[in-house]
């Protein structure tokens, strides 16, 4: 794990059931619409996003967890499939793995790219049968979850016994020369870039939110709190660079 004095200062204030608006049907229908209209450039976005090195973290990442070939996946809040299609490469099958995501426009995309079964739903509520999955992963999509702690009590119904969950996240870095370039990167060029080259509104809309998320994220201590309390044993997490995070935990 990591640690820093800095991070002990940082601000707590989110709970790790943050954003239990009273109004929580109308946040999500505004979350989703604003993923469904930015579906078609999240790619796009993603390559300034990740400087080009997405695939091939994601790829490590899932391969530090364990997933091997054969084995059933559940990729929660699959997105246009980035991380779904690392997982694919490794399985061999395009029928082990299972992607789920409110956004029926990312839903579409992932769709052509891929052709792997897709289901719309929440991470909080899954369209899953119980214990029909070796793995769950959920790639970057955590700071939009509304209820982390049901999340992971879903995560942890799905996946049969000694299965496995991998999260993969931003979180805001504790240190002050990453949080100032990431602040200035991902909180301002990012945003820009996205809407020069797309020329769509949306997409800086879109990529500011993605800097608010991550600046209000739950830190660390309360991810691995909360998926200990769900039930997962034998957690991990480890960060680079200050910044990028994952997590990976047993059943």
């Amino acid at each position: 794990m990591a640690s820093d004095q800095e991070c002990s200062a940082r601000p707590r204030t989110q709970s790790r059931t943050a954003g239990r608006e009273p109004d929580l049907a109308s946040r999500r229908a505004a979350m989703r619409d604003l993923f469904n209209g930015t579906a078609r450039h999240y790619d796009a976005i993603n390559r300034w996003f990740s400087l080009g090195t997405g695939a091939w973290y994601r790829r490590t990442r899932l391969k530090w967890a364990g997933l091997k070939p054969r084995q059933r996946g559940i990729d929660v809040a699959v997105g246009t499939g980035l991380l779904a299609r690392e997982a694919l490469a490794i399985t061999g099958d395009p029928n082990a793995i299972i992607g789920v995501d409110v956004s029926e426009a990312m839903l579409a995309v992932a769709r052509r790219k891929l052709g792997i079964p897709l289901v719309q739903g929440a991470a909080e509520a899954l369209p899953i049968a119980g214990e029909s999955a070796d793995f769950v992963t959920m790639g970057y999509a955590l700071r939009h979850v509304a209820d982390i702690d049901a999340a992971f009590r879903e995560a942890y119904r799905v996946l049969r016994p000694g299965g496995t969950l991998l999260l993969l996240e931003i979180g805001h870095p504790c240190k002050r020369l990453p949080r100032a370039l990431a602040a200035a990167y991902i909180g301002g060029v990012v945003p820009l870039l996205s809407m020069v080259t797309t020329r769509d509104r949306r997409a800086h809309q879109l990529m500011r939110y993605h800097w608010r998320s991550i600046v209000v994220s739950v830190p660390p201590e309360a991810i691995v709190d909360a998926m200990a309390s769900a039930g997962f044993r034998e957690i991990e997490w480890e960060t680079e660079l200050d910044l990028f995070q994952a997590y990976r935990g047993r059943k």
